[in-house]
């Protein structure tokens, strides 16, 4: 248990090396370990620590979490070294967030806090109604987790929160992976409304905090392009685009994933919005899938792609492009002349001119052409921190094709 009080006079100090603080000046949220003087007195701070960090001179830049055994070293909270990194600056940020997200959607269900973007370092809070799903994926954030949880009462009252801190950047943070329910009940799956769809997410089982809400506008998007097509979802995951697009009118869907839990979960949300006759399921490998049915004369109207990962680090950058133009090759070829193609990328070490270049690929392998209807990321309750790029880590195109 941490002593939660924070105050600047008793904060230690971690200073950059000489000319070590122009990125940080600059507005960048990050400071990389090899940026900062690390004496014996820093490496025996515990990670996750509050700091006052400094420039090489003293001047303070700021307050941020630190961590001696991880990459980035430091990230910042504010950039008041006089403020207090305590319950109640939580529950601000926490409000401000808030606030936003309910002029944006009008029903409780979104990405409520987005880490750095929302000056929340290494927090990620999804919002199911009055269940909340955490992510604390920096050391200062897992610090800190009793004043979160008590800041988020403040701010929010949740009735059940539960910590989803099982993603694989906790291993370089040096944290352990867990998955526990820290207030009330999380024991079965949650119903969300998203565009005015019913579906169900399991937060405790499912990938991430259980649904994927970066994709809202994306889903909307395909949707309006539905009525009376044939669509085929791939990585359908629990069906958001291709139960949607049913809702919208599409003549049949198909739900592509590995997952068969996944799959009975999207199943019984087709049954709660009415479509269920028009929509199936079926389980199996991607690519196994889409060649078979490539093999069968298959073809499709609309045909929504939306890959895990292929690029996790950047020593996976060449294969995962590779990977990236082949799922794009063998998803264009099912879409018949005149269809749409969505495509995405969550891979942040692939950025949009990559992806783009590789939807070209797939393109000139098919001796096919069309138009790009649109080009984008994320919805608005992802934001981009403006000196964080890694913040706009997913990338999407929608395209006709000819």
């Amino acid at each position: 248990m941490i002593d939660p009080r924070d105050a600047a006079a008793a904060r230690p100090v971690v200073r950059l090396r000489p000319g070590a603080h122009k990125r940080a000046r600059a507005g960048h949220p990050w400071v990389y370990s090899n940026e900062l003087v690390m004496d014996p007195a820093t490496r025996a701070l515990p990670a996750g620590a509050l700091v006052t960090l400094a420039d090489d001179g003293g001047a303070a830049l700021g307050v941020a979490s630190f961590n001696p055994h991880a990459l980035i070293g430091a990230r910042l909270w504010t950039r008041d070294a006089e403020a207090s990194v305590d319950r109640s600056f939580l529950a601000g940020r926490i409000r401000r967030a808030q606030d936003l997200r309910a002029r944006l959607f009008d029903a409780p269900y979104y990405r409520l806090v987005w880490s750095e973007a929302d000056a929340m370092p290494g927090v990620v809070a999804d919002r199911f109604g009055d269940t909340l799903v955490l992510q604390l994926n920096g050391a200062g954030a897992d610090r800190l987790e009793g004043e979160l949880i008590a800041a988020f009462d403040e701010a929010l009252s949740p009735v059940n929160v539960l910590l989803r801190n099982d993603a694989a950047g906790r291993d370089l943070e040096g944290l352990p992976r867990e998955v526990r329910v820290a207030r009330g009940a999380v024991d079965g799956p949650l119903e969300l409304v998203e565009n005015g769809a019913r579906f169900l997410a399991d937060p405790l089982g499912g990938q991430k905090t259980g649904w994927f809400f970066d994709h809202r506008e994306n889903r909307a998007r395909l949707a309006g392009l539905a009525e009376g097509r044939r669509m085929l979802d791939v990585y359908s995951y629990l069906g958001g685009f291709g139960i949607q697009a049913a809702i919208a009118g599409a003549s049949a869907v198909t739900c592509l994933d590995r997952s068969r839990a996944a799959l009975a979960l999207a199943a019984r949300a087709a049954e709660r919005n009415g479509v269920a006759g028009r929509c199936e399921f079926v389980p199996g490998d991607a690519f196994d899938a889409l060649a078979r049915l490539a093999r069968a004369g298959e073809r499709y109207d609309l045909v929504a792609a939306d890959p895990p990962a292929f690029v996790r680090s950047k020593k996976d950058l060449a294969a995962g492009l590779k990977g990236y133009r082949k799922l794009l090759r063998a998803a264009a070829a099912l879409v018949r002349p005149g269809g749409a193609l969505f495509a995405a990328s969550c891979s942040h070490h692939v950025d949009a001119a990559r992806f783009a270049e590789q939807m070209r690929g797939a393109l000139r392998d098919l001796r096919r052409t069309g138009r790009i209807l649109h080009a984008g990321g994320a919805g608005p309750d992802h934001p981009v921190h403006p000196f964080l790029p890694e913040s706009a880590y997913l990338k999407t195109l929608l395209l006709q094709i000819d």
